[in-house]
This record gives structure tokens, sequence and C-alpha cells, in this order.
């Protein structure tokens, strides 16, 4: 059986025959959407970066207890790349699984996973309820509130931008560009003129 480079087209209808969770796929399209502007900032391969992204989650939803280990299994029975499993799975490092983020397209996602729903809970608290007027600094302070999206682990943001070798900061305003570009479809245009 010889591996196909996955379509965005193929990766939506494989993530949405697994999840049927509105917020979960706009997660997936909102990591897409980093991950295509970090493949363009970085000299990566923006279509195999977004698919990559928008993929991620793929189990979550339906397996949240074998996270990472489902979406490997699945996508090795779609005949997917083992490069894309690879760094699908590596996204869970330290989590749900012992692949370590090595390429530069892994560390990014799994910098900028957690890190999109920081700046999804930072925008939905602002008057404009948009990322379209956001700038890091708003991020950074909800930051330090611990118990604002207490969910979201910030040591693994941290950790990723340190195998990124870049400042937080940096990183923040990449994932907000990033979400920009798709804040219509992931519900964060708000009321931005």
């Amino acid at each position: 059986m010889s591996s196909n480079i996955p379509t965005r087209e193929e990766a939506l209808a494989l993530l949405k025959q697994y999840n049927k969770n509105e917020s979960l796929i706009k997660h997936a399209l909102a990591v897409e959407g980093v991950m295509r502007y970090m493949a363009r900032k970085r000299g990566g391969d923006e279509e195999k970066w977004g698919v990559i992204g928008l993929i991620h989650d793929l189990d979550y939803e339906q397996f949240p207890d074998q996270h990472c280990k489902k979406t490997e299994e699945i996508l090795k029975e779609n005949n997917w790349p083992q490069e894309y499993i690879r760094a699908v799975v590596s996204h869970g490092w330290g989590i749900c699984s012992d692949v370590k983020p090595e390429s530069d397209m892994e560390k990014v996602l799994y910098a900028v996973d957690e890190l999109t729903g920081l700046v999804v809970t930072s925008a939905l608290v602002r008057p404009s309820k948009s990322v379209m007027d956001m700038k890091a600094k708003s991020v950074k302070k909800k930051w330090k509130q611990k118990q604002f999206a207490a969910g979201v682990d910030r040591s693994i943001i941290e950790k990723g931008a340190e195998m990124m070798g870049v400042e937080l900061s940096e990183l923040i305003t990449d994932t907000i560009m990033g979400m920009r570009e798709v804040a219509e479809e992931i519900g964060l245009k708000g009321s931005v003129e």
C-alpha cells in the first residue's frame, strides 16, 4: 500500500467524520490557520503544515482517553504518509505520546496547539470579541492569571517556544496573525471594522 499526500479536502472530510463538536472543529481550523502562517514565515510547506494542523486532534472527540494513539491508527488505515502521522502524534509529547517534536513543523504544532486556546479565550472576553484588533500584550496579561483559561497548559507553550527558539511574545503575535486569516471561520472576526 502506497501512501498518498492527503489534500485539505480529504483532511477536512476525515475530521468531520470523527468530530461533530463545533468548538473542536473551530480549534482544528484555528491551528490550521496558524500552521499555514508559520509555514510561510519559516519556509515550510504550507499545504502540508496546514493539513497536519487541521487533522491533529482527529480522535479527541470520540477517543479522548486514547488521544494521538487512535489518530495514528486512523491515519495509517487511510494510508497517510508516515511523516504526517509522526507530526500529529508528536503534538501530544509528554501528555499522551512519547514522540518528541523534532522537525520545525512538529515544534510549531506542539507550541501553537495549546496557545490557540488561550488566544481564543482572550479574544472572547474583549469588547470586540475578535482577534483582528488583539495584540500579544493582552494575551500576556491573561497569561499571568492562572485561573483564566485554566485548562491551557502554559508550560507546554513555553517549552514549545523554547524548542522553536523564539520569544513567547513573538510566538503569541504569530499565533494571533495566523488566526486572523481564519477569523471568520472560527467565529473571532467580532465587531472590528
